[in-house]
């Protein structure tokens, strides 16, 4: 998961979002010295994800409300499971209730999804990848909750690895252009960043192919015929990737045509969170 210090921020940024000036449906009718205990619960199954974020909410909130996580992320749950208790001042649980139930519907819904793909690739080599198509600020527990999920995580975004897409390589001048350019920026640099570029089509991956210079190659919107034959060509000189409109229907006639990773940009932007909710135990 992200470090301790961008997510308190990320946090903060939620409470103070949601609590402006104040709970005042809560202050307006709970006594202030009131005590109690709520229990998060699976209203469908799913995967969990997002303890930690949800007991740093809570915790956040007011640091004396007791926190017991019941279950642990990756976990399969099932409707009705308990997956966490809080203790302590009800106005308190009150005010942090709805931050940490959004961290976490979302994380889970996330994780949820990414298991179910993952599930469709059972006894292949193929991984499956996320991509940078992520909420803004959230995208460290989104790729999080990916990996809760079984599906590996892409770059993390534009500092960790280097990805020539079809306007990089245009504005460059062309492939071969694009290819020598990175080396010679990456040399100047001193940094040993992969290079992954991305082809359209079998003359643009021949190109590749006759130039070198790079770690993987990004095979955009292949069909699967296509795809079989560029995996063919490529023949493990290259890692290999599949992107660009795979469903349900096609995710795993793709990954049997051999490429080593699929990338799903659906994982983390179109996504249906899973319904947990808090309630009065």
């Amino acid at each position: 998961m992200t470090d301790i210090a961008n997510l308190d921020e990320l946090i903060r940024m939620a409470l103070r979002e949601d609590i402006g000036d104040g709970d005042h449906s809560t202050l307006a009718c709970i006594p202030s010295d009131a005590e109690g205990t709520a229990k998060m619960v699976a209203k469908q199954d799913g995967v969990l994800c997002g303890q930690e974020v949800g007991f740093r909410v809570f915790q956040m909130v007011d640091p004396t409300l007791k926190v017991a996580l019941l279950k642990q992320d990756g976990d399969s749950i099932t409707k009705g499971d308990v997956v966490m208790t809080v203790s302590g001042h009800s106005g308190s649980i009150l005010t942090a209730e709805r931050t940490a139930l959004n961290f976490m519907q979302r994380m889970s819904g996330i994780a949820t999804e990414t298991r179910r793909m993952v599930s469709m690739l059972d006894g292949l080599q193929t991984r499956l990848l996320d991509t940078r198509k992520t909420t803004p600020n959230m995208r460290l527990l989104e790729k999080y909750a990916v990996a809760c999920g079984g599906g590996t995580n892409h770059r993390i975004g534009l500092y960790d690895m280097i990805m020539l897409k079809d306007n990089h390589i245009d504005f460059a001048g062309g492939i071969e252009s694009a290819i020598d350019r990175t080396r010679q920026y990456l040399k100047e640099k001193n940094k040993p960043l992969k290079i992954e570029i991305e082809v359209r089509d079998l003359d643009e991956l021949q190109r590749v192919l006759d130039h070198g210079g790079v770690d993987r190659i990004m095979l955009d919107n292949f069909d699967v015929p296509t795809l079989r034959e560029a995996v063919r060509r490529i023949d493990h000189r290259y890692e290999t990737e599949a992107s660009g409109g795979i469903t349900d229907a096609t995710l795993r006639s793709y990954a049997e045509t051999g490429v080593d990773f699929i990338s799903v940009g659906a994982l983390t932007h179109h996504i249906k969170s899973l319904d947990l909710s808090l309630v009065k135990k």
